[in-house]
């Protein structure tokens, strides 16, 4: 499922935040718990099977070879939608839905420039560079706004 065009990025990107949205509302809205660790394990339950009721309108051919050669993997990305839960879930519960901005701007410096850099490889030009600032600057003026607004 590749396509090259940035139109269907977009669409992809789109596609997902709506999925963090809907992610976002539901921890939100969900009442509390003693253990705040339940509502991650459930909605990993509810996605997990959603998403293999989807994964089967796809090839299933070699998935036992696949899970076996990707398993590491599949534990380094597990480990990271734990900790992924609990920070969103103490963000969320502590601060509000608004603080997305503050994890937002903070995941495009991990991933798109740490990572994409230091793991991948990736070459970025100065446009990059110029982003990063932003992304900066958005963490500097968020935190000024919310001072204001207490």
């Amino acid at each position: 499922m590749k396509n090259n065009s940035f139109a269907f990025a977009l669409i992809l990107a789109l596609v997902a935040a709506v999925g963090n949205a809907l992610f976002a509302l539901g921890q939100k809205k969900a009442t509390v718990h003693a253990n705040p660790f339940l509502y991650g394990s459930f909605t990993l339950l509810a996605g997990g099977v959603l998403l293999s009721i989807v994964s089967v309108f796809f090839n299933m051919k070699g998935v036992g070879n696949y899970a076996g050669i990707n398993f590491k993997w599949f534990l380094v990305s597990g480990s990271g939608y734990v900790l992924l839960n609990i920070g969103l879930y103490f963000l969320y519960r502590n601060y509000g839905a608004s603080y997305y901005t503050l994890y937002a701007v903070l995941s495009i410096i991990t991933t798109s420039v740490l990572l994409a850099t230091l793991v991948f490889n990736e070459k970025l030009n100065w446009y990059y560079g110029i982003a990063f600032l932003f992304a900066l600057l958005t963490i500097i003026f968020f935190m000024l706004g919310k001072t204001k607004n207490t």
